[in-house]
């Protein structure tokens, strides 16, 4: 049984169970509970209709949040030319070398980004990248050869999405500190992405359930008959 905190039980008392809400009466629910010391991950979470066990249904992409995600994001590049991708506000670049490195355990980036030569190299680390969900690939824009631009987006606030094993996938969409305003325009935002990453051949009702969460706070259920 999963202990909760004094704070916990009184945002969450009168939440009921059996209660949906739409957008921004979430959000506002969201404004009233109980803040603790560091500043909370807003996250929108998903249950697909999808059949994770087919791999013409998986569900990823990228969402470029109006407002950023508000987390300072650290990013890696694979390239044969580091100086580059450095001036553009890479934390790290290079290519053997961080290979090699990462062969030895070292993950400390949130973000990795590739040149499309580079690949064929960053290759043989996709089974230590790939369940990190830090492989990159095209369809998530992360291997390309206009640098510049992608880290640019990337720390502006570019977010990542995957659909795990279960069929779950959940999207960060700012933080606590941000307006309401702000977490509505990330949330439609990172709606809209993930149905559009709706796979062409599934049939049905493709977003099951969807919930609105801080890092410490209870879930709030959002009506979804609006989003399929």
């Amino acid at each position: 049984m999963i202990a909760r905190s004094k704070r916990y039980k009184e945002s969450a008392k009168n939440i009921r169970t059996d209660t949906t809400f739409d957008l921004a009466s979430a959000l506002n629910s969201l404004a009233t509970f109980k803040k603790v010391k560091f500043n909370e991950s807003v996250e929108l979470s998903f249950s697909l209709g999808v059949d994770p066990k087919q791999s013409s249904q998986g569900v990823r992409g990228v969402v470029n949040l109006p407002h950023g995600s508000g987390k300072e994001v650290s990013v890696l590049v694979f390239t044969e030319n580091p100086e580059e991708a450095l001036s553009y506000g890479a934390e790290y670049a290079g290519l053997e070398d961080l290979i090699s490195k990462i062969k030895e355990g070292w993950i400390s980036f949130d973000v990795a980004l590739s040149t499309t030569n580079a690949m064929k190299s960053v290759r043989s680390i996709a089974r230590v990248l790939g369940p990190r969900g830090l492989m990159p690939t095209p369809k998530a824009g992360t291997v390309t050869d206009n640098l510049k631009d992608a880290i640019k987006e990337v720390k502006a606030g570019r977010v990542e999405f995957k659909m795990d094993k279960t069929g779950a996938l959940a999207v960060v969409v700012g933080k606590r500190s941000f307006s309401t305003q702000q977490l509505e325009e990330n949330v439609k935002a990172a709606l809209e992405a993930v149905k559009a990453a709706k796979p062409e051949t599934f049939k049905g009702r493709f977003i099951r359930s969807l919930h609105l969460s801080s890092t410490m706070s209870p879930s709030l259920e959002l009506e979804v008959s609006q989003y399929n």
